[in-house]
């Protein structure tokens, strides 16, 4: 939960950054919109993994059918 937490406040953090390009023309804001976006990108993809391990972990693990009884 922690991760989403720090994702909810990045993207609260880009509001004045998203106001100055988008509203007033000021590119070099683009440029830090792109940067935070990239490590928003970054800080998702550790989450989906996270997602992933969690619910790996959670399947019932399958018994082992390599071994033939005889």
């Amino acid at each position: 939960m922690e991760k989403f937490e720090t994702l909810q406040q990045m993207l609260d953090g880009l509001k004045p950054d998203i106001e100055k390009f988008y509203n007033k023309g000021i590119n070099s804001a683009g440029g830090r919109l792109r940067k935070e976006l990239n490590n928003m990108r970054k800080l998702a993809a550790d989450i989906r993994k996270d997602i992933q391990n969690i619910r790996n972990e959670r399947k019932p693990k399958k018994p082992d059918t390599t071994e033939n009884p005889a």
